[in-house]
């Protein structure tokens, strides 16, 4: 909680949207990571572009860019921001991908939920196109991994919790 009070309640205590119009525009980044853990033998598949689905990662990508855009349609106390640009990023291991999205705007409230969102359905995504391989996937670590712009400056994952 805030010193300000829970900010996305009224003074009746029902759920409402903050009003950031008062607020300057800032140029604001996230960035958030997330893994899909998979047996060995399903990495290699993604990695060879030999999943039957199809091209795993660039499917998962577009998703994420399109989870990005649609966030406030999923999230009901966020904003509809306009999106300067989302990155969606893929690292394979031997036991996992890695998912990174980045998003970016210039805008009165914070990218955090989008960058979170683009990285969870990125993530969903590589799930769907390999579940037919390996149904024991899991999906874990989801985190902001760093966020720049607006009133609270800079924050960064601290690197003692760097699971990732």
């Amino acid at each position: 909680m805030s010193d300000r009070g829970l900010t996305h309640l009224d003074p009746l205590g029902r759920a409402r949207m903050v009003d950031v119009t008062p607020k300057e525009p800032t140029h604001r980044r996230a960035i958030a990571k997330c893994r899909v853990y998979m047996q060995p033998e399903t990495t290699a598949l993604v990695a060879r572009g030999a999943v039957t689905k199809g091209d795993v990662l660039a499917v998962a990508r577009v998703a994420g860019i399109q989870a990005a855009k649609k966030t406030p349609d999923l999230i009901p106390l966020c904003h509809q921001l306009t999106i300067g640009s989302v990155f969606v990023n893929f690292t394979i291991d031997d036991a996992y991908i890695e998912v990174e999205a980045q998003v970016d705007t210039v805008d009165r409230t914070g990218v955090e939920m989008e960058a979170l969102t683009a990285c969870s359905v990125s993530a969903l995504t590589i799930y769907d196109m390999c579940k037919s391989a390996d149904r024991s996937m899991t999906i874990g670590d989801l985190t902001l991994w760093e966020k720049t712009g607006g009133r609270s400056g800079t924050y960064r994952k601290a690197p003692e919790l760097d699971a990732i």
